[in-house]
């Protein structure tokens, strides 16, 4: 009797202990939230499983896909670090497939409501955080594998597993009528034990996904009594169907919860018991089934939560930079018009205003002036103004478009091309995607600046005439002066940026001005950083010469 009651104090007191715990965790947690409400993300990105989504090609967007090059010319990966705010792991993963697809002007308005819906009702917001921040382990990134990955088929030893399954079923129950039966037990045992352990590497491969998909259903199933997710998710039938494996999952996953819930207490007893009846054998192959079944109500459960965690990331985001930050307008024109824009990524940036109409734009400008910054400025706001409704602006007017760039293009020594050549593959995508009957912005730097100058400016020329047409608009930063005179008379528009030297110091304003460049600074350079008066005097005499 006295045990009896020291095993109910015990049991009673590691209960409120664990309800304790729970509840300091969940507070945590909160406050953490609060905290890091309209706060950029610190800490490490690893992009490899970030991107895993994205690579997966599941989701594409219907209207235009950013590429790998456009993405690098555009700093994508310090974008996202900035942008993102998401809770969970699987929420990071589609706010990157987001970022990088852009779907039509009607699924981004809708996108963009519903975001808004979280500006408000902050308590609401943070139960739903709350839930999502349950797969913010690291382990959450396993998720995506349930939807991505092909799955296992069944080895052909799992006969064996039945038939073992049968035999310690029937020693056991047959022993207490036949004792001798018992002694079929231990050899059944350790043949048992064999397969079971042999089994785990397969399971391992999956147990953190499992694991994650049994939290990310509950998870999934409580943040769907809100208001303004029934509102939007017109169909949850998917939550339904994968309830129906959440039981396997909880058994699957047991394991990974030794750490965090007590379970490790009846773990032993529970593994003997999987060996003895090989459960975990069976159970893991017919989840595989299940998942195999299920795939598509999986993928929407990830697309659900991803979904609303980008949408709580956009509201966040809007709250951090407020004032700085507006709506896009979308025209039908071929134009653009932005007032007061800047670069996200740029400390203390300097806004500029620009007004194109039936035209592109050729931009010159010094060195280190803020040419290529300015350009790369004007294609992340394209971009965010089409995934997320928001620019880095006062103002901001374009037509819904396809982007395009060519920046940073660089040598690729494993297929052995040149600057020059890599040069040329890009442009030559460039030149096909121009012809499709869609607007688009091509945004270049120092066009074919690998080759020589009589043969880049006459290259140069024809090429951006060519992406000139229709409802396609360009713009292109460079040196080269003597496109100006060229382009002009093809319906593109001439700025610059320039500078001014004071106290031996150049100068940099930052600031759009229209027309073409009427200085140079590179000789200047050369001569503020104490390069020798001979190479001095030498250049300018050729370029005085040339001139």
């Amino acid at each position: 009797m006295q045990l009896y009651y020291l095993i109910t104090i015990i049991g009673i007191s590691l209960f409120l202990l664990f309800r304790f715990l729970k509840k300091r965790s969940e507070k945590k947690r909160l406050q953490q939230l609060i905290e890091n409400w309209g706060k950029a993300k610190d800490e490490k990105f690893n992009f490899k499983e970030v991107k895993r989504y994205f690579d997966s090609k599941l989701l594409v967007g219907d209207f235009h896909q950013i590429n790998d090059q456009t993405a690098k010319d555009l700093d994508f990966a310090a974008l996202f670090i900035l942008l993102d705010r998401t809770s969970s792991k699987p929420g990071q993963q589609y706010f990157y497939n987001h970022l990088r697809n852009i779907n039509s002007e009607n699924q981004l308005k809708r996108f963009s409501t519903f975001s808004d819906t979280f500006l408000e009702a902050e308590n609401d917001r943070l139960k739903i955080q709350s839930q999502l921040s349950k797969l913010n382990h690291y382990n959450a990134y396993d998720c995506v594998r349930l939807i991505t990955d092909e799955p296992m088929k069944r080895p052909k030893w799992i006969v064996w597993v039945f038939i073992l399954s049968f035999l310690s079923i029937f020693s056991l129950i047959g022993g207490f009528f036949y004792p001798v039966l018992f002694l079929i037990i231990l050899p059944v045992f350790i043949t048992n034990m064999v397969l079971h352990y042999r089994n785990k590497n397969n399971l391992n491969y999956y147990l953190n996904a499992v694991h994650q998909l049994g939290i990310a259903i509950k998870a999934g199933d409580k943040i769907s009594n809100f208001g303004n997710i029934k509102a939007y998710f017109k169909d949850l039938s998917f939550l339904g169907s994968v309830k129906k494996i959440q039981f396997k999952t909880s058994l699957i996953g047991f394991e990974n919860k030794m750490n965090d819930e007590f379970a490790f207490l009846g773990w032993f007893f529970f593994e003997l018991l999987k060996i003895t009846f090989n459960i975990e054998i069976l159970l893991f192959f017919s989840f595989l089934k299940d998942i195999q079944h299920k795939k598509t109500d999986i993928e929407k459960l990830f697309r659900y939560i991803g979904e609303i965690d980008s949408a709580i990331a956009v509201a966040s985001i809007k709250t951090e930079y407020q004032d700085r930050v507006c709506q896009p307008s979308f025209s039908f024109k071929k134009e653009i018009k932005f007032e007061k824009i800047w670069h996200p990524l740029v400390k203390n940036c300097i806004t500029n205003d620009l007004r194109l109409s039936e035209k592109s734009m050729l931009l010159t400008g010094s060195n280190m002036s803020g040419k290529s910054t300015f350009i790369r400025t004007v294609a992340i706001n394209t971009l965010l103004a089409q995934t997320i409704n928001i620019c880095f602006a006062e103002h901001f007017t374009a037509p819904f478009l396809k982007l395009y760039s060519s920046i940073r293009i660089t040598d690729n020594l494993s297929k052995n091309t040149s600057y020059y050549l890599e040069e040329v593959l890009q442009i030559k995508k460039l030149l096909d995607c121009s012809k499709e009957d869609i607007p688009k912005l091509f945004v270049l730097d120092e066009i074919f600046k690998g080759t020589n100058t009589e043969e880049r400016i006459a290259a140069g020329k024809s090429i951006l005439s060519y992406l000139n047409i229709s409802q396609n608009m360009v713009m292109v930063s460079t040196h080269d002066i003597e496109l100006t005179e060229m382009l002009t008379q093809n319906d593109f528009e001439l700025y610059h940026f320039s500078e001014n030297i004071q106290n031996e110091t150049l100068n940099f304003d930052h600031k759009l001005k229209e027309g073409p460049l009427k200085t140079k600074n590179a000789i200047k350079i050369l001569e503020l950083y104490n390069f020798p008066e001979q190479v001095i005097t030498e250049a300018t005499r050729l370029k005085n010469r040339t001139n």
